[in-house]
């Protein structure tokens, strides 16, 4: 395989694979926060709290990405 290709596809695999992150990082913040709230019966403000910090999560992985094709 040509040097350019296997470049091509590396950076497919890990733009294909952002997506993923993205999504698993608003999960597991979700899943933070009902876990708080029903642990300790503060209904809804951890589920916001943790919600928020995992989409800025997931901003972040974006932005890195973003900073990442940058360089080349």
């Amino acid at each position: 395989m040509k040097r350019e290709t296997r470049r091509s596809v590396r950076e497919l695999a890990y733009y294909a694979s952002l997506g993923l992150s993205v999504a698993l990082s608003i999960f597991i913040g979700l899943a933070i926060g009902v876990y708080l709230d029903r642990r300790y019966d503060t209904t809804p403000w951890c589920t916001f709290i943790f919600l928020g910090l995992g989409i800025a999560a997931g901003y972040r992985n974006i932005g890195l990405a973003i900073k990442k094709t940058r360089k080349y």
